[in-house]
């Protein structure tokens, strides 16, 4: 059983192919760039685009389980090519299917749930890893500025996310399936930012900006409008809109990893 995974080298595939190399499973991965993949040993490293379809024949032949992702181009765009991909996909004679779904509905995930394949949806809350945007302002100032500190949001790590699509793609009992993936622990910034500061032995400061000056700050960095509207309706939520599901430990057999831990795998990354 060969696994494809798209988005390989991102901050979840590559974890996907990790988990399943140590596994035992063999894997493809797919990146548009293969020199500078810098994947684990054992991977088989295929290049290719989901914007460009014809790249995708060579790499599905042979494969039982493909592993998708709803975003390609600048600015994480949802794709527009969805219908194809799937047909490729169905062509090629794959039937078990996992997507991460993005932060817009695209055509895939429609084109996903309309075809015949054995499909699971995996729709993470917020990565851990978005908390690398932090990193230069807390190197330079000691300063984390975002806004909503009071919204309190279940962050899961990458790992956890990984390791949930790949025990799908390897298991059964699966398919039809969306699962909602969320950390242990529901966090506010201010409490975001003091693990960190523990996790990297520092004084941080939280400064909270108005949606207005996010807004500015994001358009200047080039972050399109869409995306931009999808995280303030995201964060600009009452109290109690976001729980803690059970979904990774279910699933995995694991509990998720804390940001904590998070912080203290990546405090290099802060100083």
């Amino acid at each position: 059983m060969t696994f494809l995974i798209t988005g390989a080298t991102g901050s979840v595939g590559r974890h996907v192919v990790d988990e399943l190399v140590r596994a035992g499973a063999p894997v493809r991965a797919l990146t548009r760039d293969p020199a500078a993949a810098d994947l684990p040993e054992g991977a088989q490293i295929v290049r290719g685009d989901l914007t460009r379809p014809e790249t995708l024949a060579p790499a599905l032949r042979g494969v039982t389980g493909v592993h998708l992702i709803d975003v390609g181009g600048p600015g994480y765009a949802p794709l527009p090519n969805g219908r194809e991909i799937v047909e490729l996909i169905r062509r090629a004679g794959v039937r078990k299917v996992t997507l991460l779904s993005g932060w817009a509905t695209g055509t895939l995930e429609a084109a996903v749930t309309e075809s015949d394949l054995d499909w699971t949806y995996v729709q993470p809350t917020e990565f851990m890893v978005n908390a690398l945007a932090w990193a230069p302002s807390v190197r330079a100032r000691g300063v984390v500025e975002e806004p909503f500190g009071a919204t309190k949001t279940a962050m899961v790590h990458e790992a956890d996310i990984g390791a949930v699509i790949a025990t799908v793609l390897t298991g059964d009992g699966h398919t039809g399936h969306s699962y909602g993936l969320t950390g242990l622990e529901l966090l506010d910034m201010p409490a975001k930012v003091r693990i960190l500061a523990e996790a990297i032995g520092r004084d941080l400061t939280y400064t909270e900006l108005s949606a207005g000056e996010m807004r500015e700050r994001h358009r200047a960095q080039g972050v399109p409008e869409e995306l931009i509207a999808f995280q303030i309706e995201a964060f600009d939520v009452p109290d109690g809109a976001y729980q803690v599901s059970g979904t990774v430990e279910a699933v995995t057999g694991r509990p998720p990893r804390t940001f904590a831990q998070w912080a203290a795998e990546h405090a290099e990354a802060f100083l």
